[in-house]
């Protein structure tokens, strides 16, 4: 009889798969978060329209990833989901009711006028605002570390209000907002791109601040994670995230100089790979860090396998539906409020 179980470690493939749908979960909607964080300070109505008009075709389908990553954490991984959630009810809920008050502002906005108009604009803002915080302060936590007695959570609802998972989350934000502004750079033009250009440089310099921040924070507030990244042979093996992250660094300071529109947004894309993969690096093995790894919390091999069956379908038409609607709606956005382009 046919198993998966018998040639793969289920474990680590499940690890990879909800993995990788959280980071592109992270890029791509990012992006549109970045939009609305920076929604109200664009220069005009027109340009607001076509910020707005740019990300209608995808923020929607963005969030599939979401959807992928938190439930194949509560399919595969059944023991983390229970201890990792009631640490994060909180910033969950509001992360939540942050994205749905983003949905109703972005369909209420485009049928609005006047005053009305600019109240859904800010609703807009404050709904990825809060969203994009939330993310932050519980990847904040997550990398801290939580109370666990035995296979359950101990601490306190409120332990994610501490000053690292804070940092982290005024940290997202920023990167959003950097993600959002090269994405504008690349779906518009005139006074638009100019503007999110200039938004752009400005908003590089606090990205790189609390990614120096937070980079220091990690070894500091943890022991493991020090000796993992300074002691020899290690430091040289992981030398090339933080080398690479400074080359993309110098390299969009450079290009948001420039007229380039693509490269902007790609380099963006650059950073956040580099310090996903060192956050990865940071917490690998554990699922519930620093106290379980991926192996303890796995579900049965049985229900894994019957789940990697179905994603082993599933994910492709998810990878080509999101990419065919990236094709055909390529090119730069209109301001007009019927359509996206």
């Amino acid at each position: 009889m046919f198993s998966f179980e018998s040639f793969l470690d289920l474990p680590l493939v499940w690890y990879a798969l909800i993995g990788t749908a959280i980071f592109l979960y992270i890029l791509l909607d990012g992006f549109d978060l970045g939009v609305g964080i920076l929604f109200p300070f664009a220069p005009s109505d027109q340009c607001r329209d076509r910020m707005m008009n740019s990300i209608a075709p995808f923020w929607d389908g963005n969030e599939t990833w979401l959807v992928l990553g938190g439930g194949g954490l509560f399919a595969a991984f059944p023991l983390a989901y229970a201890i990792l959630m009631p640490a994060f009810y909180i910033p969950i809920i509001f992360m939540l009711l942050g994205l749905i008050f983003r949905g109703v502002a972005f369909e209420f906005r485009f049928k609005a006028t006047g005053k009305s108009r600019r109240i859904w604009d800010y609703s807009f803002h404050f709904g990825s605002l809060t969203a994009t915080f939330m993310q932050g302060a519980v990847l904040g936590t997550f990398v801290h570390g939580i109370s666990v007695e035995g296979r359950n959570f101990s601490g306190s609802a409120f332990d994610w209000l501490n000053a690292f998972s804070l940092m982290v989350g005024v940290a997202l934000v920023t990167g959003y907002a950097l993600l959002g502004a090269t994405w504008t750079i690349m779906k518009t033009e005139g006074a638009t791109q100019d503007w999110a250009r200039q938004s752009a440089r400005y908003v590089l310099l606090f990205v790189a601040m609390f990614m120096g921040l937070v980079s220091l924070a990690m070894p500091m507030m943890n022991s493991d994670i020090k000796a993992l990244w300074f002691s020899l042979p290690n430091f040289y093996f992981l030398q090339p995230m933080p080398i690479l992250s400074a080359v993309f660094f110098i390299m969009l300071w450079r290009d948001l100089r420039t007229e380039r529109e693509y490269r902007p947004f790609l380099l963006t894309l650059g950073i956040f790979l580099m310090n996903y993969i060192g956050i990865g690096v940071s917490t690998w093995p554990w699922l519930v860090p620093f106290k379980l790894t991926l192996w303890d919390v796995a579900a049965a091999p049985e229900s894994q396998s019957l789940l990697l069956l179905g994603t082993v379908f599933l994910l492709p038409c998810v990878l080509a539906y999101t990419g065919y609607c990236f094709w055909v709606f390529r090119g730069k956005a209109s301001h007009e409020h019927d359509a996206a382009y």
